[in-house]
Formats: C-alpha cells, sequence, structure tokens
C-alpha cells in the first residue's frame, strides 16, 4: 500500500470528532486539543482531498455533501482499527495504560513515586513514552498525558499541577559552598520561559552571561550534571524538591519567581475511560495536586 495516498489519522480523527458534533470546540474537548488545532487538521484534510467537508457558517457547522459521503468510510476505518486492536491487546486494554510526559518529569518526579502506584494498584501495568519535541504529534497514542506549557495552550479539560517557582540548584560542594554567579558554569534547558535570563530580569539585573549557558533539550541532563557537581543549574519545584529535601542538592538563593510554565495532566475522553485509567488518575490526584511548594 502506498500510504502517500492517506491523510495523517490526527486529520481523520479531528474531522469525525467534528463530524459527530458538528461543533471544532466540542471536537477538541474531546480530542484533547485547541479549536485551532482541530479547525487546522480539517483545513489540512480538505486540502488533501481536494473538497470542502463542512458547510461553515457564523454559528453552526454543517457536513457538506463531500463530508457526509466520506463520514462512514471514516469511520468504518476507525471501527476496523478498534476491533484489530482489541484482538491485539486480548481485552487487556483495561489493565493497562500509556503515559506520555517528558523525560525530565518521567525521572525526577514520577519514577520515585511509583512503588506507591504499584502498591495501590499491582494489577496496573503501566508504559512511560517521553517525547521531547512536538508532543501533540504523539500524545494520539497515549492514554493519559502529562503536559509542560503555559496554561493558555491547554485544552478545556486540562488538569494544572500547583504552579512551580524556577531558581538555580547545585551540589551542595560546589564551589566549595562559595557560590560566585560570575564564575559558575552555567547550564540549563532550551525553550523554557523560566530561564537564566529571565531569573535575573525579574530581580532588575542585567544577564551578561547568556551565550556561556550550556543548553539541553531536557532538564534530565542539566539537572543530572548539577548533581554530579558540573555546575549550577536552572530548576523548579516539581522536578527538585524531592533533591533539595534529601540535600542531595541545594538552592544557594533566596530568590523564587513563578514559572510561567505549569504542568497539567490530560485525561483521556470519555469514551476512551478504562479502569486503568481511572486507576491512574486518582494515584495523581492523591500525589501531586496538593502539593505546596512554598510550605
Amino acid at each position: 500500500m502506498n500510504n502517500s495516498n492517506l491523510p495523517p489519522l490526527n486529520w481523520l480523527r479531528a474531522f469525525e470528532s467534528a463530524a459527530r458534533h458538528l461543533s471544532f470546540t466540542q471536537a477538541a474537548a474531546e480530542l484533547n486539543l485547541t479549536q485551532s488545532a482541530i479547525s487546522q487538521h480539517v483545513r489540512s484534510l480538505e486540502g488533501f482531498l481536494g473538497r470542502e467537508l463542512f458547510i461553515r457558517r457564523t454559528r453552526a457547522l454543517m457536513l457538506s455533501e463531500a463530508g457526509a459521503n466520506y463520514l462512514p468510510t471514516v469511520r468504518e476505518a476507525f471501527d476496523l482499527l478498534a476491533h484489530g486492536t482489541q484482538a491485539m491487546t486480548r481485552g487487556d486494554r483495561g489493565k493497562s495504560i500509556i503515559l506520555q510526559c517528558n523525560m525530565a518529569f518521567s525521572v525526577f518526579c514520577l519514577a520515585p513515586r511509583l512503588h506507591n502506584l504499584h502498591a495501590a494498584f499491582p494489577w496496573l501495568r503501566l508504559n512511560i513514552v517521553t517525547p521531547i519535541w512536538d508532543p501533540e504529534r504523539h500524545a494520539e497514542h497515549a492514554n493519559v498525558e502529562i503536559r509542560f506549557g503555559r496554561p493558555a495552550e491547554m485544552s478545556e479539560n486540562a488538569i494544572p499541577l500547583p504552579r512551580d517557582r524556577f531558581y538555580p540548584i547545585c551540589h551542595p560542594d560546589y564551589q566549595q559552598g562559595q557560590i560566585d554567579l560570575e564564575t559558575a558554569t552555567l547550564m540549563d534547558c532550551s525553550g523554557i520561559m523560566g530561564n537564566w535570563e529571565t531569573w535575573y530580569k525579574s530581580q532588575g539585573k542585567p544577564f551578561n552571561r547568556a551565550n556561556e549557558v550550556h543548553l539541553s533539550s531536557t532538564y534530565s541532563v542539566s539537572i543530572s550534571a548539577a548533581l554530579a557537581g558540573a555546575g549550577l543549574a536552572m530548576a523548579h519545584d516539581t522536578l527538585v524538591v524531592d533533591l533539595l529535601q534529601s540535600g542531595q542538592l541545594i538552592r544557594p538563593f533566596d530568590h523564587r519567581p513563578e514559572l510561567l510554565e505549569a504542568y497539567h495532566i490530560i485525561p483521556p475522553a470519555s469514551h476512551a475511560d478504562t479502569p486503568a485509567t481511572r486507576a491512574f488518575m486518582s494515584w495523581m490526584a492523591e500525589e501531586f495536586l496538593n502539593r505546596d511548594f512554598d510550605a
């Protein structure tokens, strides 16, 4: 089969959901995407097919003739995929879960607590995937997602975790405990608003070492390097509070501005809910939703 003749699955999912609800807004809520993402997926599908699938009016959305003719084919394809997948998993879907979250959250926050999850739900099998970039591209394969980003970028059903503050951290013995910001090795995760420059500016100070900061695509690298005594790494509460409490890391400066990004739990759509996702969501609520980083 020539896959170039097939549109991407996420375009089809957006079309099917929007056609079922006759609403881009409701489709966005169901698929844990923004309304603009649903609209773009549908536009892309229409461009691929060379046909308009919807009649768009100011306060209404209707299927065009082409859309009405195409919808049964799409639904039949999804039904076939669902039956085939169910056969492959041998009915185990209700006991396993695919969780998508970033590498640093998995390593520093989730992994140290998995023994609690296994003790509470010994029957649950957790599979963790950790894309670094473009999480939305991979999210369709996950049952539950923990996404890091600005609240305005999240879907309506995203559940925010407690807000973080960000600050430099290091090994207790780094620079013999006499931290000098002018000579210290500075490390950070790229693409984050809570960075070294923001930390300096929030104190009304200029930051003159931007070209000297060592960057990585995940906090797993910079925080691990700090644990090994390599320098000062910018971090935030969710990832390092346990390491600070255990004494493996220290926070040498008091200044802790609020991080603009936040972690959010994106639950499954109601029709995709399973015993495993319900168990995991209840465990996440107990472990994370009531954390107080300022206590």
